[in-house]
């Protein structure tokens, strides 16, 4: 899917091309758009659409974020195919995002007892993942463990991007109140992007990378991995993790 943005008085301009699985577009537009710096907030979004072809016809496979002001797109345009991988490379831009991504704020404290109880509430609520058996979720709970919103992808950025653009549109940001459970490993991408929502509580059923565990120490973000079978292991701020409750 191409990913294109559109300020008043601009041409409607590409900024990304993303393999994902189709299902939930704009809120994948709107969401990748703002954990990549071009949207701050929903204050910013005019509108998300699907493009029109020739002789008038919908052009699913590529859909326009409008804008309420003119925007300099980075210099780090996605002027390629985003995969499933971290999608970054090189010091200088690992730097850059660094340098502009702000710590969470204090956001949430969760019982234990709640964090062990989510790869089971992950997976019932996992609908496209039983007739596929192949694609990543990313969800959204309170600190009781109950479910706000789950994506499913065949990438995990694409999952995580979705639920980051349900809550923008629905004027939710920032997820200061909520854990963030993911299906796969956590890269610095996942904590980028999760950072920029204000997630204070990242869980993952897998590991996290060496570069994950930095940034989220730096960005003051609470990181849970191998949380699976009734046991899991927290590398980051592990104040907001209630090991009594």
């Amino acid at each position: 899917m191409e990913i294109r943005v559109h300020g008043p008085g601009q041409a409607a301009e590409p900024l990304a091309v993303t393999m994902r699985t189709p299902g939930h577009d704009f809120e994948l537009a709107a969401g990748f758009c703002h954990t990549e710096g071009v949207l701050t907030g929903a204050a910013d979004l005019r509108d998300v659409r699907y493009c029109l072809g020739e002789q008038g016809r919908q052009e699913y496979n590529v859909v326009t974020v409008g804008l309420r002001s003119p925007v300099a797109l980075p210099e780090r345009r996605r002027a390629f195919v985003a995969n499933a991988s971290c999608g970054l490379c090189g010091a200088a831009e690992l730097d850059q995002v660094v340098r502009t991504v702000a710590p969470v704020g204090s956001g949430v404290t969760v019982p234990l007892s709640t964090l062990l109880s989510l790869p089971d509430r992950l997976r019932d609520a996992q609908s496209v993942f039983d007739a596929t058996g192949g694609l990543h979720a990313a969800a959204l709970f309170d600190r009781e463990g109950c479910l706000e919103v789950l994506r499913e992808d065949v990438g995990r950025h694409n999952a995580l991007d979705k639920v980051v653009g349900q809550a923008l549109m629905q004027g939710r940001l920032p997820l200061a109140a909520s854990v963030l459970v993911v299906s796969g490993r956590v890269s610095f991408e996942i904590v980028q992007k999760s950072a920029v929502a204000g997630i204070p509580v990242l869980a993952a059923l897998s590991a996290p990378s060496s570069l994950a565990i930095a940034a989220a120490r730096r960005l003051g973000q609470t990181v849970v991995g191998f949380l699976r079978e009734g046991r899991g292991n927290v590398y980051s701020h592990a104040a907001r993790v209630d090991a009594a409750a």
